[in-house]
């Protein structure tokens, strides 16, 4: 009758204790997306959730991930410049410089390779990289993850987001990650044109039939018909520099391929006016100096890309094709998405 008694005893505080604790479950996200642009692919360990994303958004912006608190992740990423900024390459917290320009972070939801050399396979494997780096923002992440723990607020944003008591490089980088996804921008003037809501200009038509022809060439490397990214996604040799002549091996140095070395991620066009300078070593400060680029066919090299297919002969545009071009390009900027206060620094 006793041990009955306990039992019961036992069980209605086992059942009072479950019942009194609040279960972790974070609201999901809903991604706002264009019509026109398909679902970009989210992992299943790191869904988007509203704590997720605050949290990441609050990290982005924070010089706390910085060994002497001077710089955050928006240092070198800015909003108005559709998150690059200003400079050829980037400089760090002791004044060092690196040796490639900042990629603009446009849609990376639909990206599955990183960096312009493409040696990280997730947006969470790219964020394990600049903290720690000692030309860029050189914290250990084991000081990083001390921070954060002591710190007053963080802890709890953390349990709120990941239902976790201790913050580790993992969580760090899934927050960062989970806000990074959110920067999606296709609101430009291309884009309402593409959905019947605004028209384009006689010299804005002639230059994309340009760049979706022959012409000019362009749409082989940057198509908008698939997915409207801009990008293939790839990675090639654009004739930047002449046989012998690399300074950067870029997709080559990463899996130790001759036939790659030169070859270095398509960026997308999108908000392409707001990102010059230009290519992965920002060597061309305007758009016209990229046309001219492309207009005299790059320079010869065993590794070009096969798409490159103007080596030697150019491709004779006229000056009022420039222009066209030009004035085409400036159709994607995303007015909405550089001025997002939902992108913003909290």
């Amino acid at each position: 009758m006793l041990k009955r008694a306990i039992l019961g005893i036992s069980l209605i505080g086992i059942g009072f204790t479950s019942c009194s604790e609040e279960p972790y479950a974070p609201t999901p996200y809903s991604l706002q997306l264009p019509p026109h642009f398909s679902e970009p692919k989210i992992p299943h360990d790191n869904p988007l959730t509203v704590e997720g994303v605050a949290l990441g958004r609050k990290l982005f912006y924070d010089p706390i991930l910085s060994a002497d608190f001077s710089q955050s992740c928006s240092s070198c990423h800015q909003q108005s410049l559709s998150f690059v900024e200003s400079t050829a390459v980037s400089t760090g917290i002791t004044g060092a410089k690196g040796n490639r320009n900042a990629m603009a972070l446009v849609n990376l939801a639909y990206h599955n390779r990183l960096f312009w050399d493409g040696r990280a396979f997730s947006i969470e494997e790219q964020l394990l990289e600049p903290v720690p780096n000692p030309i860029e923002m050189n914290l250990p992440w084991h000081t990083a993850m001390e921070r954060l723990n002591q710190h007053q607020e963080y802890p709890n944003l953390f349990q709120q987001a990941f239902g976790t008591d201790y913050i580790d490089s993992t969580h760090i980088t899934k927050a960062l990650a989970q806000f990074l996804r959110t920067l999606i921008s296709g609101n430009s003037r291309f884009d309402k044109y593409i959905l019947g809501q605004a028209a384009l200009s006689p010299l804005e038509l002639h230059g994309m039939n340009l760049y979706s022809t022959e012409a000019a060439d362009c749409f082989h490397c940057h198509p908008f018909e698939e997915r409207f990214q801009f990008t293939t996604f790839s990675f090639m040799n654009n004739g930047l520099d002449k046989e012998g002549e690399f300074q950067d091996s870029g997709l080559g140095g990463i899996v130790a391929n001759p036939n790659l070395i030169g070859a270095f991620k398509v960026p997308t066009l999108r908000n392409i006016a707001q990102t010059a300078p230009y290519m992965h070593d920002g060597r061309f400060s305007t758009l016209q100096e990229v046309i001219n680029h492309y207009d005299m066919g790059g320079h010869p090299s065993s590794t070009i890309d096969p798409l490159m297919k103007h080596v030697g002969t150019g491709l004779n545009l006229s000056a009022q094709d420039k222009e066209a071009l030009i004035a085409f390009l400036l159709t994607l900027t995303d007015q909405e998405f550089l001025t997002n206060p939902a992108f913003s620094a909290p």
